[in-house]
């Protein structure tokens, strides 16, 4: 009996001694992996003191699963041996790693992100006594706008108990005034996760005017803060903005928030990043493009149950806003579904006011529909590329797409202190902006659709010869445009 106890125990003794030896050598491997992947944007080498971000992106590259198995049982198949634990529990009796898998509570799903309000329509242009016709029908208005621009009036309807949300449209669709009305669609802002973004080893912090992303489009050098022509106010819908980051800090913004009192206020990443790139402090970590010229902001965005969004009726009224204080070029680094009542707003603008819009095509991937306001006809869509000029690889392509410009790795403010990388096609959108304003101090008689032609004509064709649905007419191209005195920028960011 002893020996048998004996030989019993010199197995279990060799077993653990062998697999405690795989064991620290598949942990020293995975451990290599990891960190060979890791790509955090916000490492400690590239200067980044604010890691404050959040993100609202919640796609992932992460194809597998910690629970997924093959089945040689190497890894764990039904009934094979994992770890000494399981050895000797099949030994001596007990629990398997397979039964304890099949008791986890399942994985955490991932919050619902809504296309539209679920009870509401916007109008644009019906007259009060329409109005009182829909209300005498159990509609509700919640809100109304007059746009002062414009020269119209925006409402946000409720649409009555027991009626669905399509017939509620078709209803006031049938009115003479009513033919745009629509959902109340949500819009998003588009930036990767910090934690996906691959950084170069020893990329060097950016440095004002030699920073690869002005490189890439041959931004002017020698530029003077206002540019080199007759001012030009820029415009922005975002989310909030941190005006008092030091990046920010000197900048002429004009700052104001269109949303319901009762709506959770957006954060400040978003915004904060994006308007650095167009007027951050040239003595700063984060030189803007034209730092000298005024930014009319809108802070359009509200949260609800950790979506961070926009709806359709307060962009209309954000954009109206911008018109009203000055803006000649409007950014909207945003996406979302198609709005006719936005669609016919954002037309007013370009034909009737001459105010250029651009926008970023949306980071939903290769194989997404088309997402607006980018991909309207009056509307100038900016995609993503690296430094190599190869396209951003979740950028949403299609024969809207018009033209790239570096949105992968861009250095820009954090939304409380310092810079960090940013990317998504939120951060290409503004070195158009930027372009199209340069093209205006230089012609301020200047159509939109002469600003998008000679864009168009400039840019450095990418991938397949001549356009495509990818890089549209290719790499925004400032080579030769706008030259002027030259700009103080500082040598080191350290």
């Amino acid at each position: 009996m002893m020996r048998v106890l004996a030989a019993q125990a010199l197995v279990v003794i060799t077993w653990l001694f062998v697999v405690g030896v795989t064991s620290a050598v598949s942990t020293g491997l995975a451990t290599t992996v990891a960190l060979a992947d890791d790509g955090d944007g916000d490492g400690g080498d590239d200067g980044d003191d604010g890691g404050d971000d959040d993100s609202d992106d919640d796609d992932s590259d992460d194809d597998g699963s910690p629970s997924a198995r093959s089945s040689d049982g190497r890894h764990g198949g039904t009934g094979a041996v994992n770890s000494p634990g399981d050895f000797l529990r099949n030994l001596f009796g007990g629990q398997t790693a397979q039964e304890r898998r099949v008791q986890r509570p399942p994985a955490p799903q991932p919050i619902p992100r809504p296309a539209f309000a679920p009870d509401e329509i916007v109008t644009r242009g019906l007259t009060d006594d329409q109005t009182a016709q829909l209300e005498a029908q159990g509609f509700v208005v919640l809100e109304r706008a007059d746009l002062a621009v414009l020269g119209t009036t925006v409402r946000r309807f409720q649409v009555p108990n027991g009626v669905s949300l399509q017939e509620a449209r078709d209803t006031i669709r049938a009115l003479p005034n009513g033919e745009t009305a629509d959902f109340n669609h949500f819009y998003r802002t588009g930036q990767d996760d910090p934690a996906n973004v691959a950084v170069p080893d020893g990329a060097p912090a950016c440095d004002g005017l030699h920073c690869p992303a002005r490189k890439l489009i041959d931004w002017p050098a020698g530029l003077a803060p206002n540019g080199c022509g007759a001012p030009v106010t820029m415009g922005i819908v975002d989310t909030g903005l941190n005006i008092d980051h030091e990046v920010l800090a000197g900048a002429e913004i004009n700052l104001t928030r269109i949303a319901p009192e009762d709506y959770s206020a957006s954060g400040a990443v978003h915004g904060t990043a994006v308007a650095a790139i167009l007027v951050g402090d040239p003595e700063s970590r984060v030189p803007g493009l034209l730092p000298g010229l005024p930014l009319v902001a809108v802070d359009a965005f509200h949260k609800s149950a950790g979506d961070e969004r926009a709806d359709a009726f307060t962009l209309v009224r954000a954009v109206d806003y911008l018109a009203e204080n000055g803006a000649q070029v409007i950014n909207l680094s945003l996406a979302g579904p198609p709005n006719t009542v936005l669609e016919d707003t954002l037309l007013q603008l370009t034909r009737d006011r001459r105010i250029p819009v651009i926008a970023a095509v949306g980071n939903d991937g290769p194989r997404a529909e088309a997402a607006y306001p980018a991909a309207y006809d009056n509307v100038i869509a900016v995609t993503a590329v690296d430094r190599s000029g190869m396209v951003y690889r979740r950028a949403i392509r299609g024969p809207h797409v018009e033209l790239a410009a570096q949105g992968v790795e861009v250095w820009t403010a954090a939304s409380v202190e310092g810079a960090r990388w940013k990317t998504g096609t939120s951060f290409a959108a503004p070195y158009v902006t930027a372009a199209a304003v340069l093209l205006l101090q230089q012609d301020p008689t200047l159509t939109p659709e002469e600003i998008r032609a000679r864009l168009a004509t400039s840019a450095r064709d990418l991938g397949t010869e001549g356009f495509d649905g990818t890089y549209g007419h290719g790499l925004l191209d400032l080579g030769g445009v706008c030259t002027g005195e030259a700009m103080v920028t500082p040598v080191s960011l350290e």
